[in-house]
Order: structure tokens, then sequence, then C-alpha cells
């Protein structure tokens, strides 16, 4: 089968279970967004070493079940929690917690905005930042304009960008975090 169905050629495309949509609503506007941000995390992941290349790496798996549930209209959620597909969880939620803890009780207190590039690592994590707000603001879109978006979503995406904010602050040139500890 073919990648290519040609049936996205007149301005729709399916969500999840077929509902389809115009290819510039909330929704794909904001499963898009979402996917951009797993892209940018990609780039930076293969710029960094680990313990960072690990947790990028699970932030983005758990970003596969967030763009998932966002991919399914609202009248498909109860089908797509009885399939069993992966949702962000609170879980999810308290590993960005932690991570946010622990670099901010390892670090100073940052002064004023950092110019990105000081490394490929650093910049690809700003660019990750960057791209993670305004996926945020995609997905209180879709909240505002369609509803039945779970709160954990934006919570979840405005902590990320916090978290990716520290993270490129403290990476250094060879993209390993600076204050391990």
């Amino acid at each position: 089968m073919s990648i290519t169905t040609r049936t996205g050629d007149g301005g729709s495309t399916a969500l999840m279970y077929g509902r389809r949509v115009p290819k510039d609503s909330p929704r794909v506007e904001a499963y898009g967004e979402v996917d951009e941000l797993n892209a940018c995390l990609g780039l930076a992941r293969a710029q960094t070493q680990i313990p960072l290349k690990s947790l990028l790496e699970s932030i983005q798996k758990a970003l596969v079940g967030l763009m998932g549930e966002l991919a399914v209209a609202s009248e498909d959620l109860k089908r797509y929690e009885a399939d069993g597909y992966a949702r962000i969880k609170e879980e999810d939620l308290a590993l960005l917690d932690q991570e946010i803890e622990r670099l901010e009780r390892n670090t100073p207190p940052a002064k004023g905005w950092s110019t990105p590039g000081g490394s490929l690592a650093g910049a690809a994590l700003d660019l990750a930042r960057a791209v993670c707000r305004r996926a945020e603001r995609g997905v209180w879109c879709l909240d505002k304009k369609e509803g039945n978006v779970r709160p954990i979503i934006p919570k979840y995406l405005n902590r990320l960008s916090d978290l990716l904010w520290l993270v490129e602050n403290e990476v250094d040139s060879s993209g390993s975090v600076k204050n391990k500890t």
C-alpha cells in the first residue's frame, strides 16, 4: 500500500478512526505542532549525550501518545481509550517535575534570557522549547474551540517548555549536562 492516498489533495485529512476534517482545523494544527516538537527533540537528542539522550527519548515517546490523543475526534475518545492507545499520564508529568527540581537544585538561578547558539545541542533544545510553547498555545486553542482536551495535556507541554529552558542553559558544547549531580 502506498503512502500516497491522494485523499488529502482537496484540503482535508483523516483523524484516527477515519473522520475527515479540514487540514487547518485546530485539532490538526495542535497535533501537527506536537509532531514538529517531537522532530525538534529528535534533533536535540542526536546532539546530546547520555543521560540527557535517554531523557529526551522518553519525552519523545510520551509525545507520541499525546499526539495520538489529539488526533482523535471528541466523538471517538472513548473508543481510543477502550483500544488502549498510549496517553500522557501523571507519571509522565512527574518525570518532568523531578528533572526540573533536580536542575534547579543544582544550578544557580538564571539571570535574564540566554542567546541560542552556544552549542548545537543547546540551539536544538532552544528551538524545541520555542516549538513546545507554540504547541501548548495550539492545544489551548483546540480546547477553546472544541473542548474535551484533558487538562494534563497543556500542563505537560507547559512543564516541558520549562524543562527544555533549564536543560538548554545547562548543556555544554559536547551535549552533556554541566551539573549532573
